[in-house]
């Protein structure tokens, strides 16, 4: 079953071309508004700071020259881990207008994650907000965003091509093992042009941007886009309901983009009427609770348009600006986007936003594309009448909690170096403020309190990937092969003791 196009939800007269959406780098796409008009809005912070579109060209360049200086050159890889900033913005920029290649990882990965990053993705240097959580090694460079460097000259700029990897993210595979994700410079455009046709995106738009800018949410949809578009983003460092709320209210902001936990808060605050000026509300990363769509289409005047995406093909799908919203239903395949149910129910899709394939992985390759060259989701889903996609479930264990992709081996690993755990499964449990929440169940020695596993873990992993539920069970379920039977786990089919 293959699902509609876009096409009857474009506005009269606007038509695209798919092989169009990957022929462009983004540099190329963005320079344009510099070009067009210097003195706009581009991005700004809540201390005060402001780029325009000019500003925001002069400032990208210096920052690229000081890279270049530093021996930094086009295919070169560029680990980046700080909470959101304007520096940090310019510097994502200038590293694409060189042409190096950006590896964003979370500003609260523990040192030790930090390090096993450096290892799968060999950067040449790291933009780190605390440099003294990354040993230096080897040749690697280490600076904060700001780039305390010696300036350079400008070198040549926005020659990229579209094939070149502008980002190298890393999701969690099977195994536990980070997975090298390379997005083209073609497959990023693809990305931001379908978002700036399908949401109505323009100059005249302008975010308040509290995700963090370390994965797809806020790197490729938010900030990418709103260059795209030749809008204007508010960048916050950190989502706070009341923060957001007056910066809605103070800048005249007609969109914000959350996952669910973010919008949970807001909606608990008594000043949530706020939200109704807003021309877009957008949820993503996790499927809305019905009860918290309803309160949002209550505060908001309009449903939350809910969308669909991965690490590895940018967004796929997406409810209409115009036209009904279901509560539920993640929308239709975006413009360029083909999808297609396997008789399983996986979700399988193609276009130009498409990654090529998993970095030095040929055994994850074989497993994630079929024969034909779509890509297996990993999600599962149905089509309703008028064609919109529902999530279902996932094929795969990932859990998603406040928008965040954890593993469940991942932390398993990490409780079993516990003393007193013999055995560890760790599952989703669905919440309407969080998506789903991390839950361990355990084998162990003795009853061991939440805080101390938390305690346990603070070293090891980051904060988002410990639980905040844990039972202790005589024993895990699993089945014939001796393989733990996660759905039953899910199902609380736990084990007593």
């Amino acid at each position: 079953m293959t699902a509609p196009g876009w096409s009857v939800h474009l506005p009269a007269g606007l038509a695209f071309d798919p092989a169009q959406l990957a022929a462009r780098a983004l540099p190329a796409a963005w320079s344009a508004h510099w070009r067009a008009a210097p003195d706009r809005p581009a991005l700004a912070d809540d201390r005060g700071g402001a780029l325009s579109w000019g500003a925001l060209e002069a400032e990208s360049a210096r920052a690229a020259g000081k890279l270049a200086r530093a021996g930094l050159a086009p295919g070169d890889r560029v680990l980046m881990s700080a909470g959101s900033s304007l520096a940090l913005a310019v510097a994502h920029v200038a590293c694409l207008r060189l042409g190096l290649a950006v590896v964003p990882a979370n500003p609260a990965s523990p040192a030790a994650e930090l390090a096993q990053l450096v290892d799968e993705a060999r950067p040449r240097a790291a933009l780190l907000d605390e440099p003294g959580r990354l040993a230096r090694r080897d040749a690697l460079l280490v600076t904060p965003p700001a780039l305390d460097l010696a300036a350079g000259p400008v070198p040549a700029l926005d020659r990229v091509a579209p094939e070149a990897i502008a980002l190298l993210a890393y999701t969690s595979g099977t195994t536990g093992r980070p997975k090298g994700v390379p997005l083209s410079h073609g497959n990023l455009h693809a990305t931001a042009e379908a978002l700036r046709i399908a949401w109505r995106w323009t100059a005249d738009d302008r975010l308040v941007h509290a995700l963090p800018l370390f994965h797809m949410h806020g790197l490729g949809v938010a900030l990418h886009g709103t260059l795209q578009a030749g809008a204007s983003a508010l960048l916050l460092p950190r989502f706070e309901p009341e923060a957001v709320l007056d910066a809605v209210e103070a800048h005249a902001a007609t969109l914000f983009f959350g996952v669910p936990t973010m919008w949970h808060r807001l909606v608990e605050s008594p000043r949530a009427g706020v939200l109704a000026r807003l021309r877009l509300a957008v949820s993503g990363s996790a499927a809305l609770a019905p009860e918290l769509y309803a309160r949002i289409a209550a505060c908001a005047g309009q449903a939350c348009l809910e969308r669909y995406g991965m690490t590895e093909t940018g967004m796929l799908v997406s409810n209409p600006v115009d036209g009904a919203r279901v509560p539920g239903a993640v929308g239709y395949p975006l413009p360029g986007v083909e999808l297609r149910l396997a008789p399983s129910g996986e979700i399988e899709v193609r276009g130009p936003n498409v990654f090529a394939g998993y970095l030095d992985r040929p055994e994850a390759n074989a497993a994630a594309f079929t024969p034909d060259r779509w890509f297996r989701t990993g999600d599962l889903g149905t089509l309703d009448p008028e064609g919109r996609l529902r999530i279902v479930g996932r094929a795969k264990e990932l859990v998603i909690s406040g928008g965040y992709n954890v593993h469940p081996r991942e932390v398993e690993e990490a409780l079993l170096a516990h003393p007193a755990v013999r055995e560890a499964a760790v599952v989703g449990t669905p919440s309407p403020e969080w998506g789903e929440v991390v839950t361990a169940y355990l084998v162990s020695d003795r009853e061991i309190p939440l805080a101390e596993l938390r305690a346990h873990l603070r070293e090891r992993l980051a904060a988002y990937k410990h639980p905040r539920l844990a039972h202790r069970v005589a024993a895990l379920p699993r089945n014939a092969l001796g393989k733990i039977q996660r759905h039953r786990l899910r199902d609380g089919c736990v084990v007593p003791d």
